[in-house]
């Protein structure tokens, strides 16, 4: 194999593949990028067998093959070069000769015939997806998502398209985070992302300018972003029915400035994150919301401004839970609703019902 590209080129694509090779692997190989080279095109790829990315490189082809280079060493070196053409031969063993201006680089490959190819997905069911739609989605979502692999299936993001309309929703257990978005697609899918996939796409949306087509098959879904395309594992299970979580209805009704209660929530987190759970008390009365929070550090005590329908209402959360929603907000005002001190408040728009976030209160005793 002989190939020649350029420094900045070669930095983007394997930039764009290293996100997927694994760092512990019983499979050494699959510590390392396959290069190839066939048919006029450049191609890298990297797999940990359950996330696989595949980049087009522009470049020259002057022979054809293959070989698969550790990742860690040709990401280092590719960085490092000067910033000019660079040529990539391999030659006997898998030795690979890499040459920049007065550089010239001699490391040890492997042979590209024993890395795993990258299933060809033909899908039963295919969408696409409008970049800035996508991007703002994944973005306003994802914090929601539950860390924890107790239950398995909320480690993902459940996406759905159905009447044109597409949402993405992630639940952890104690929050929900819901954003919906209307697309020109007449087909209906329902899929578990893993969280870790749901980052790659944020990441190479925010790198390209093309939309997202993708396509699903029973257990793996394919994601094309122009000249990359990146093949997961979904999530197997029935996501939780989030429809079902969310109450219907309210009996205190809150409008408020969206910055304001961040700079507040925020403000209350320097003297909660000193105690238990982050927590952040809010009384609601007579167009007025007070926010305490309290530690052995101090404590604070501040009012905003609201318009108020219904019952007041004192009830505490995790301060961090309400901070992670409102900076996911671009809406100058939302409306706050809530039924009891015990059950979820809900966010929503004040117009409109594009997103939806959900937070549990923590219970407390109050002295």
């Amino acid at each position: 194999m002989l190939f020649s590209t350029d420094k900045t080129s070669l930095v983007n694509a394997v930039n764009t593949v290293q996100k997927a090779v694994s760092n512990k692997t019983t499979l050494p190989i699959l510590e390392g990028i396959y290069f190839e080279a066939s048919d006029g095109e450049i191609f890298l790829m990297g797999t940990d067998m359950e996330l696989g990315i595949k980049t087009k490189l522009e470049g020259s082809v002057i022979k054809e093959g293959s070989t698969v280079l550790s990742a860690r060493l040709i990401s280092e070196i590719a960085r490092k070069l000067p910033d000019d053409q660079v040529t990539l031969e391999i030659k006997d063993n898998n030795i690979t000769n890499i040459t920049c201006q007065k550089s010239k680089f001699n490391i040890q490959g492997e042979s590209g015939e024993d890395y795993p190819k990258m299933p060809d997905i033909i899908g039963e069911k295919n969408a696409l997806i409008p970049k800035e739609l996508f991007r703002s989605l994944i973005k306003e979502t994802l914090f929601s998502v539950a860390k924890s692999e107790n239950i398995p299936i909320l480690t993902g993001e459940l996406l759905e398209i159905e009447n044109g309309e597409l949402r993405l929703v992630a639940l952890d257990g104690y929050r929900l985070a819901l954003r919906k978005g209307q697309i020109d697609q007449g087909i209906d899918i329902k899929e578990v992302i893993p969280e870790r996939t749901m980052m790659e796409i944020y990441r190479l949306l925010s790198m390209k300018d093309e939309d997202v087509y993708i396509s699903t098959t029973k257990n793996q879904a394919l994601f094309t972003i122009g000249e990359t395309s990146m093949v997961s594992n979904l999530l197997q299970g029935e996501y939780i029915n989030y429809k079902q979580i969310i109450p219907a209805n309210s009996t205190t009704n809150v409008k408020v400035n969206t910055s304001e209660l961040l700079s507040s929530c925020e403000r209350a987190s320097l003297m909660a994150r000193d105690g238990k759970n982050n927590l952040i008390k809010m009384n609601f009365y007579d167009g007025i919301l007070e926010i305490q929070s309290n530690s052995d550090m101090g404590n604070l005590n501040e009012k905003i401004d609201i318009e108020m329908d219904g019952d007041p209402l004192k009830i505490a959360f995790n301060c961090n839970y309400f901070i992670d929603a409102l900076k996911a907000i671009s809406e100058e005002e939302i409306m706050l609703e809530f039924t009891t001190a015990v059950s979820p408040c809900v966010i929503k728009p004040t117009d409109g019902d594009y997103f939806t976030y959900l937070i549990l209160p923590v219970r407390y005793i109050e002295h």
